[in-house]
């Protein structure tokens, strides 16, 4: 019953309006309508009240305006025809104009969205900072038969502070002095060259395997070797150590 009432409310001056624009002369009803038009247009984004009242006169009133046009032209099968085209018509042009009018009004909201200029300029630009912080190396001295991240592997001598590293996977590191390490998280296997000369890195991953003559491992940041020439050289990312040795 409350459905009812509320449609009863909203469709009854509606119906009224239609019955009153049917009984002015046509010219008269035509003026209401194209102000109908002007008001719908001219408070749109305004006063959004008004903007649908015109909008609900222009619909309503439309159909009134063709009844008063086809009792002008004499009420006969030729006046109700043109009525029905006028209709036809008319109707498409107020369906064209909502269409516009509501895109209009989606691509205001959707601009509205969009930042100021002050937001823009202090908007962070590039990716976050990220700080490095260094691990330390472990280092360790190979004796025989020891437990690498993945299972055991062997150390071979083969004298004079040298040997090679023999693991289960079957990757063997020759060349190599006993002294090695491992990354944090058992990534990166690390082993100094004979007398210090350098370091050799496999990555176990991948299975790529680095001797970089001259560089020396300064740390681990996450899973990624830092390396630096010298005791207090600066360290560097291996993918820029990599980078320079191509160079050279």
């Amino acid at each position: 019953m409350a459905a009812f009432a509320r449609w009863l409310v909203r469709t009854l001056p509606a119906a009224v309006w239609t019955v009153v624009v049917a009984l002015l002369p046509w010219w008269m009803g035509l003026s209401v309508v194209v102000l109908s038009v002007f008001g719908a247009v001219a408070f749109d984004r305004r006063i959004v009240h008004y903007a649908e009242l015109c909008r609900r006169a222009l619909r309503w009133g439309l159909p009134g305006l063709l009844f008063a046009v086809q009792r002008a032209l004499g009420g006969d099968l030729i006046a109700w025809g043109a009525a029905l085209l006028g209709a036809l018509a008319g109707f498409s042009l107020v369906v064209l104009m909502e269409s516009l009018l509501d895109h209009r009004v989606q691509r205001t909201s959707q601009a509205k969205v969009s930042p100021e200029w002050s937001e823009l300029a202090m908007a962070p630009v590039g990716p976050p900072a990220h700080i490095i912080e260094l691990a330390w190396a472990r280092w360790q001295e190979a004796v025989g038969v020891f437990t690498d991240a993945a299972g055991p592997a062997r150390f071979e001598s083969t004298g004079e502070g040298r040997g090679r590293y023999l693991f289960e996977q079957g990757k063997v590191i020759d060349k190599a002095s006993p002294r090695y390490c491992f990354s944090p998280g058992g990534r990166w296997f690390a082993a100094n060259l004979p007398g210090g000369r350098g370091e050799i890195l496999w990555d176990t991953r991948s299975g790529h395997t680095h001797r970089l003559m001259g560089w020396q491992l300064s740390g681990w940041d996450g899973e990624q070797p830092w390396l630096a020439r010298g005791n207090n050289g600066v360290p560097t990312a291996l993918h820029e150590v990599l980078g320079q040795e191509w160079r050279r």
